[in-house]
């Protein structure tokens, strides 16, 4: 069966993430390990892991997903604000390690002005100093595919291969498959043809094996729109049969399944339970 679940909040502390996931009905939830829009954090503290963990056990959860901030751009080019979001990166990973996450996902950067390539290169080397300053860590880094809004690469599929073949640790890296992102980036997702020619396409570019999350999100904007807008499963321009095409795909049956739709817990709970009811 597919591991169904959303993002979570940690108000209060990260070791109050796995009730409100399993109240809600999550196989496995997604959350972030400090605030994701400031710069800096006051560290988990030993308690709050302890407690963290041993609340993932009580809720028999075994997957998690974490995100990092929104404030990070690992292709910029000004040299400051590199530094700033590299250094923000790591402590991303640390904190992500010490909370014993397997998954972290990342939107790849921004090339703000300077193109694509540029970004793309790096990106890569980024995520190589990233990784060599935070020895010990298994964590693996998941791109996530983007919408292309604004000078966001990652876009298309090329961009998130091109990246892990320029680091020199493609075993750290994998992708994290946005549905909203792919749809108004231009890949199809709507008719069975259309999915089937979209993950053949992934297959083919990246590999089926490097896909370990799925962010779930309908979408407010048309294909190819390159507009970023998460809308409610069912009730934008994806519609309701992709996601249940989705958690049947026996190809995917151990990929965490995140919901980033806009709502409250009890719309999360409500969509969760319309995925789990179709599972067949």
């Amino acid at each position: 069966m597919s591991l169904i679940g959303c993002h979570v909040s940690i108000t209060g502390g990260v070791e109050n993430a796995p009730q409100r996931a399993s109240e809600l009905g999550c196989d496995t939830f997604q959350i972030f390990t400090a605030n994701q829009m400031q710069w800096k954090s006051a560290p988990v503290s030993e308690q709050s892991r302890s407690d963290y963990l041993a609340n993932l056990k009580i809720y028999e959860f075994q997957t998690v997903v974490s995100h990092d901030s929104y404030l990070i751009n690992l292709g910029g080019h000004d040299p400051k604000k590199l530094a700033l979001s590299r250094r923000a990166f790591i402590e991303e990973i640390k904190r992500s390690t010490f909370l014993k996450i397997p998954y972290m996902v990342f939107h790849p950067g921004s090339h703000l002005g300077k193109g694509d390539d540029f970004a793309l290169n790096q990106i890569a080397e980024s995520l190589d100093y990233c990784i060599e300053k935070t020895p010990g860590s298994d964590v693996m880094l998941l791109l996530e595919n983007t919408s292309g809004q604004g000078s966001n690469v990652g876009y298309r599929f090329e961009h998130l291969q091109t990246i892990i073949e320029k680091s020199s640790y493609p075993e750290r890296l994998g992708v994290c498959f946005d549905t909203c992102h792919a749809f108004t980036s231009g890949y199809d997702l709507v008719t069975t043809r259309a999915y089937d020619e979209t993950f053949d396409k992934f297959d083919a570019v990246i590999g089926l094996e490097h896909l370990k999350v799925f962010h779930l999100n309908d979408s407010k904007k048309a294909l190819g729109s390159r507009i970023d807008r998460h809308q409610q499963l069912g009730k934008g321009f994806i519609g309701i049969e992709p996601f249940y095409r989705l958690v049947n795909d026996p190809r995917f049956e151990d990929t965490p399944m995140i919901l980033e739709t806009p709502g409250d817990d009890a719309h999360y709970a409500r969509e969760i339970q319309l995925l789990k009811d179709a599972v067949k």
